[in-house]
């Protein structure tokens, strides 16, 4: 009626052949499983890492210093005789709780100004507004060590630098979602009907906008990651001798010739997690866009 045919059922498509195609679109894909599969194995180093790197990540032992990858040790061992396999597997659990964290509170954040902004006068949009785009034109590594200089340095300081670093992305995405949704027939029609302000926000404006921003907060979990271990690179997160993976590049930079594993590893860690969230959280957003 509307004079727009359905896309599956254009060019000669059968409607059972719709249906495949939409259920197609539906599943996450191969792309979508190995990331899951890598996201799923990180889940599994963090809650039990002596499953897949058993040892202490700790313990020094001199006499195995700089040891290249071998059958004792498949990744090296590090300037101290650490074995570079076991402390990235410990180290999953710092990366991904200070970028699931992190989202949290970035994200949080963001719904609070943006609610704030979307829902307030002219003046309150424009001071928030103004406010966001400003964090938000700034490079994310400035902001977050603006944070870490008010708060100090360490991993509680580093996860909340990051996470309002982050903040003003998804306030600009949760202040047009509410204006959007403010100015919807149901919204007009409950504030029509005499409904509390606070039973439309929450049952009618927010809704609307948190969906949304849970699909984007997926893909942020993967920054938040690439972002904590750049500071603890620059020393301002966790500080060594813990297993994190940016503090220990950091270590493998004066062995970078002699020893490259140091760094190669928890290089590879980093990026493959970050990806492997990344397009997971895109998998999940094309699966929850074709149902």
């Amino acid at each position: 009626m509307s004079g727009i045919a359905d896309p599956g059922l254009q060019a000669g498509a059968t409607p059972a052949t719709a249906r495949s195609e939409r259920s197609r679109g539906g599943t996450l894909g191969p792309a979508g499983l190995v990331a899951a599969v890598v996201v799923a194995a990180a889940v599994v180093a963090a809650v039990w890492p002596s499953l897949l790197g058993g040892g202490d990540p700790l313990a020094v032992h001199p006499a195995d210093a700089l040891a290249a990858p071998s059958g004792a040790h498949p990744f090296g061992t590090d300037e101290s005789g650490r074995d570079v396999l076991t402390r990235v597997v410990a180290g999953t659990r710092a990366s991904l709780v200070v970028g699931v964290v992190a989202t949290l509170v970035g994200g949080t954040t963001g719904v609070v100004l943006g609610t704030v902004a979307g829902l307030g006068g002219r003046l309150v949009d424009a001071v928030v507004g103004r406010l966001t785009e400003v964090a938000f034109a700034l490079p994310l590594l400035l902001v977050a060590l603006v944070v870490i200089a008010v708060t100090g340095p360490g991993p509680v300081p580093a996860t909340l630098a990051v996470g309002f670093a982050t903040a003003p992305g998804y306030a600009r995405i949760v202040r047009a979602l509410v204006r959007t949704a403010r100015s919807s027939q149901v919204v007009e029609t409950a504030v029509l009907q005499g409904r509390p302000p606070g039973r439309i926000l929450f049952r009618h404006v927010l809704p609307a906008a948190l969906w949304p921003v849970v699909a984007v907060a997926t893909l942020g979990v993967g920054q938040a990651v690439v972002w904590a271990s750049a500071l603890s690179y620059l020393g301002v997160g966790t500080p060594p001798p813990a297993p994190e993976w940016g503090a220990m590049l950091a270590d493998g930079r004066t062995y970078l010739l002699t020893a490259p594993w140091m760094s190669t590893f928890p290089g590879l860690a980093i990026v493959v997690l970050a990806t492997s969230v990344t397009v997971l959280g895109r998998a999940v957003r094309r699966a929850g866009a074709a149902r």
